[in-house]
């Protein structure tokens, strides 16, 4: 007998249920509430404007009014419902009909029925801190919606008490634990996480993937799945997606995890297609959750956004206000740039390869021969054979609001050529820079703002996502690319020194978006940023040559690797002693490789061992920097691309014998 309704009823009956709900807890009378309710839900349900009589809704609205409080856990019966007392056949039936029970609601072959954990749902959101440990003492509170309450205790960032709550549900057999347990298993390991108990959350998950239901176990798989996501271990992540998918091949968080791994290594194509597939899937499956149903809608369009968006409830508030003004700056024009011309310093007579680019800057160098120039302004341009240096200059506009800028950013600038300061400054902890650029949508068009917003992202800890880096540093660095393409173009003929401290906000960013393309895979774009960095900065204080010669050798450019190395006689860098080696032993010109090589071993005699053994025992590595010429710097070039060398017929037994 209950009216048909669309959404929008939908919402209504939960208004009238939730309100009703509050009203049982406050004023615990049964007359009292349905002389309320008389009044309440027609309004609220806008029967008196239906096709109704009056007295249909007088039946309505009693019959409703009743499922309701008799599914209401009522605090002053043990939180348990007092259901209203039914009465005898021959009384008035209570719906207000006017017949007798056993003619109106007693003759029915089946009454509506109200779940009882549905109300308590919503009674949890409603009692208060005293009220809810009451109805945990009184052992009424369904187990599954335990949940309920620890969500509500993690958000008052109590994970002590949750962990209390939750542990003793996975203390016994697993097996009688249903799906209806999922979201408990989630926030006990949300609230270790807190704790940072990770052998109790990772022994709890293991637990639930060899002895759990079929539904916890893809849960528990789900969650080892994202962790391994997080760590960058893809192939434990696949392995985990893989048994999640085979516990529950139809839940929305296995798809969820396949999705992530894919977003998260980059292959959207992928992406795009398992999100249709997923979308055929559940829709076949009448699948009712219309937020995931969007997601994949989002996913098919712009994964990388998805995952942002889908996200955003957990992110960090300063993410979700930087990508909002990234959004609306980074589609401001261009500004115009200006370039002040600089007079170059005569070049050494006689340069030796014991100069070392400031690449080592910063390292602690144990090779004696190498020097170590810590000054920039004192390193030789040696290689910049053409092109004027000049100095790049913002306009008046932009200088004015760096200068604001300046003061309130606590973060300042990377030493030398790092990445990220060296000293311990959060400066997310610091919101007054932040509040000051999301009222400036202007301060996208300075080069020194968007170097140190790139700095500020890098040690942002949710940076490491992936898809963090692609919505909110990507844009950034494209930005900064657009900027120079406009006042540098490839034929400018001018040059960017690395010395001059005005181009090293520029120059950072350049070698900031070759990681980022590289680390998207994208690798053409990433070899046209590098060429670039290197046409504009040719004394490479980045070492983006060394970047640029495994790129060319990957990609079978041997030609190009041999002109790059010739730009680098002697270099130190391992890549491209070794790179011109390999390149002109594909090119067949295996005599003048045999001599190249012997130069290479006299400066690195390391590398050939670690190239050839097909195992070997890793070294110690300095996290602070590379021994030149020791067996770190050999290792990490053994890392870095023993796979071409082996990948080239009878390289490797060439070098073997070459070393005798």
């Amino acid at each position: 007998m209950l009216v048909q309704h669309d959404a929008a009823d939908a919402e209504r009956f939960e208004r009238v249920i939730v309100e009703s709900v509050r009203h049982i807890l406050e004023h615990p009378d049964p007359r009292d509430y349905i002389d309320w309710a008389d009044d309440y839900i027609p309004e609220t349900l806008g029967l008196w404007d239906s096709s109704l009589d009056p007295a249909e809704i007088a039946r309505l609205t009693r019959m409703l009014a009743t499922l309701i409080w008799d599914a209401t856990p009522q605090p002053s019966n043990a939180f348990r419902p007092r259901p209203l007392p039914q009465p005898a056949p021959e009384e008035p039936c209570l719906c207000g009909s006017g017949f007798t029970y056993g003619q109106c609601c007693g003759n029915l072959d089946e009454m509506p029925h109200l779940s009882t954990d549905l109300v308590w749902d919503i009674v949890i959101e409603l009692l208060s801190e005293d009220a809810v440990r009451a109805a945990l003492a009184s052992g009424a509170v369904p187990e599954p919606l335990l949940a309920r309450i620890a969500d509500r205790w993690l958000d008052e960032d109590r994970p002590g008490r949750v962990v209390a709550l939750l542990e003793p549900l996975f203390a016994g057999p697993l097996e009688p634990l249903d799906g209806r347990y999922e979201p408990a298993l989630d926030l006990l390991c949300d609230a270790y996480d807190r704790l940072d108990h990770w052998r109790k959350k990772l022994a709890l998950l293991q637990r639930v993937c060899e002895e759990g239901s079929r539904a916890l176990q893809a849960a528990a798989w789900q969650r080892l799945g994202t962790m391994h996501i997080d760590a960058g271990d893809y192939a434990l992540a696949q392995d985990a997606f893989t048994a999640a998918l085979r516990s529950d091949p139809d839940s929305p968080g296995t798809a969820l995890l396949e999705i992530t791994l894919l977003v998260a290594q980059h292959k959207d194509v992928q992406a795009r297609e398992r999100a249709r597939f997923w979308r055929h899937r559940f829709k076949r499956r009448g699948l009712e959750s219309e937020s995931f149903m969007e997601f994949l809608e989002q996913v098919i369009v712009d994964p990388q956004e998805a995952m942002v968006n889908t996200q955003s409830d957990v992110l960090d508030p300063a993410l979700v206000d930087l990508h909002d003004w990234v959004a609306v700056a980074m589609a401001r024009p261009l500004p115009d740039y200006a370039l002040v011309n600089r007079r170059r310093r005569a070049r050494p007579a006689t340069p030796t390869h014991t100069t070392q680019l400031e690449l080592f800057d910063g390292l602690e160098a144990r090779k004696t021969q190498a020097v170590v120039v810590d000054d920039a302004e004192a390193l030789p341009e040696m290689w910049a054979e053409s092109g004027r240096p000049v100095g790049l200059r913002a306009p008046v506009e932009v200088r004015s609001s760096e200068a604001l800028w300046r003061r309130l950013y606590p973060g300042g600038k990377p030493r030398s050529i790092h990445l990220t300061r060296t000293e311990e400054i959060d400066v997310w902890s610091e919101p007054g820079w932040l509040d000051h650029l999301l009222g400036h949508p202007e301060l996208a068009d300075s080069l020194d703002v968007l170097d140190d917003l790139a700095t500020a992202l890098y040690v942002h800890p949710e940076s490491a996502l992936p898809w963090i880096a692609h919505a909110l540093l990507t844009p950034v660095l494209d930005r900064a690319w657009s900027i120079l393409e406009q006042v540098l173009p490839p034929d400018s003929g001018r040059q960017l020194p690395w010395s001059i401290e005005a181009n090293r906000p520029a120059l950072r960013l350049l070698f900031r978006r070759y990681l980022a393309q590289a680390q998207e895979g994208h690798s053409e774009e990433a070899r046209r940023t590098l060429e670039t960095l290197l046409r504009l900065n040719p004394q490479d204080n980045h070492g983006a040559r060394a970047e640029l010669m495994n790129l060319y050798l990957r990609d079978g450019e041997d030609e190009r690797a041999l002109a790059l190395a010739r730009r680098f006689p002697d270099d130190l860098l391992a890549d491209l002693a070794y790179g011109e080696v390999l390149a002109l032993y594909r090119l067949g010109r295996e005599e003048r490789a045999r001599t190249v090589l012997k130069t290479a071993i006299r400066r690195l005699p390391r590398i050939p061992r670690y190239l050839t053994r097909k195992r070997i025992k890793q070294p110690r590595l300095d996290p602070l920097g590379v021994t030149l010429g020791g067996e770190d710097q050999a290792w990490l070039y053994r890392e870095a691309m023993r796979d071409v060398w082996a990948a080239e017929p009878g390289v490797l037994d060439w070098l073997k014998r070459c070393l005798v």
